[in-house]
């Protein structure tokens, strides 16, 4: 949920890691095959590939080199699955959406809000229009509904790590530990890489150890 990237951003990072690896594949065909190339280029390579050309149904595809042996290949597929949930297909939503972005971003939440109200209005099946307006009403401090806006992602789209992670966030914030500590769990099973929910969960785990201890 709480990824405040730009498109832009996530698109030059993207960018950068295919440029490491000049022999992109030439074809989808092709590009799915490297995914399980045993050399590590040739897999982050497809993973750019999958990332700047692929559909919403390619986030399996994506998700499993999130448990690649090589750490390049783990945060090319991290930052190539936000670059895939970004894309809406349609100009004028990808437009509104960088615009509720830089809203969110200095701080104005309430227009990002309606910013994102209006993407989803447009598109709804769109996950990732949810997932901005969960993090723009979680920033605003609207934390129910910013949960309820992340049912709706994982609805789209089960294995947003970024939505399992602000669901996270919100119970932690609400002090409802256990809960938060299982939301965390479940998203470091789909991304093992966030190293912010890990330390985030060991500290849940140690407040709620500490409450039962009073309740002793």
């Amino acid at each position: 949920m709480l990824r405040v990237l730009s498109v832009a951003v996530a698109l030059a990072l993207t960018l950068a890691a295919g440029a490491a690896f000049p022999q992109a594949p030439a074809t989808r065909a092709a590009a799915l095959a490297a995914l399980e190339d045993p050399v590590t280029e040739r897999r982050a390579e497809a993973v750019v590939w999958v990332a700047r050309h692929g559909r919403m149904e390619d986030t399996k595809l994506l998700a499993k080199r999130l448990h690649d042996e090589s750490e390049a290949v783990r945060g090319t597929a991290e930052q190539g699955l936000w670059l895939l949930w970004s894309r809406s297909g349609d100009d004028t939503v990808d437009r509104m959406m960088a615009h509720g972005i830089g809203q969110m971003e200095s701080g104005r939440h309430d227009e990002a809000i309606a910013t994102f109200s209006e993407v989803i209005g447009r598109q709804p099946a769109f996950a990732e229009g949810w997932n901005k307006r969960a993090t723009a009403r979680y920033l605003a401090g609207e934390l129910d509904a910013s949960a309820a806006d992340c049912d709706e992602v994982l609805r789209r789209n089960p294995q947003h790590f970024g939505a399992l992670s602000g669901y996270g966030l919100i119970r932690f914030r609400q002090e409802r530990y256990a809960q938060a500590i299982e939301w965390w769990r479940r998203a470091l099973e789909v991304n093992p890489n966030m190293t912010g929910i890990e330390l985030h969960l060991r500290e849940a785990e140690a407040l709620l150890r500490e409450r039962r201890g009073r309740a002793i």
